[in-house]
């Protein structure tokens, strides 16, 4: 049959890849969205005493944790309380609104890599759409391939947008900051009262091995 010459040929292999790619970015998409990303527990805040004291020495020392506002739980150091998810999470980045659920200390590895798979489905599907596009000035082409011109240009829009992110995402990785300590450096006690820009930094090497390792 001809389902099995286009087999013999490898030519079921490439729309077989895409489909299992399409299929890992919604379950990566179901796995951070409905994760835990890092939330912080009353039950914890015994051990916080000991873990703010294993923090990295650049940190000033008269930094204390403090008693979050809002769920009433001691904050360890980089957390923040997210009002949307009514939780203080560790290590804080942001709340997306794309997964309705905060990237934080858990899920933040995991949000990269669901980007990255995200990037490779849009880049293929780009390609598919404009070799499927052939141009031609006339009224009749347009109303012919008008579905597949719009399908390209969404694309393209969304490729832009989650490469910018991702490429954003890894850059402060490598600083070993995050987005809330990003924009918010000026109004956070630890980084203010630091001498140094970003302590937390150990050099890029050291930073993507701890975070994604």
């Amino acid at each position: 049959s001809d389902l099995q010459k286009q087999e013999e040929r490898g030519e079921l292999l490439q729309p077989l890849i895409f489909v299992l790619l399409v299929l890992c970015s919604v379950l990566l998409y179901f796995k951070v969205s409905l994760m835990d990303p890092g939330f912080v527990k009353s039950e914890e805040e015994a051990g916080n005493s000991e873990e703010q004291s294993m923090v990295i020495p650049q940190v000033p020392s008269n930094i204390k944790m403090r008693r979050c506002g809002y769920c009433l739980v001691k904050q360890p150091m980089r957390a923040r309380h997210c009002q949307l998810c009514q939780h203080c999470v560790r290590r804080y980045d942001h709340h997306c609104p794309w997964i309705e659920n905060c990237v934080g200390e858990k899920n933040h590895p995991l949000f990269i890599a669901y980007l990255s798979v995200q990037l490779v489905v849009l880049l293929w599907g780009g390609h598919a759409a404009w070799s499927g596009l052939y141009f031609e000035q006339s009224w009749d082409w347009l109303r012919h391939n008008i579905f597949l011109l719009m399908s390209f240009l969404l694309i393209v829009i969304f490729t832009i947008v989650v490469l910018l992110l991702l490429i954003s995402h890894l850059y402060l990785i490598s600083c070993n900051t995050t987005t809330w300590e990003f924009m918010s450096h000026h109004r956070i006690s630890y980084l203010r009262h630091s001498e140094l820009e970003n302590p937390f930094d150990q050099g890029v090497i050291l930073n993507l091995w701890r975070f994604f390792c």
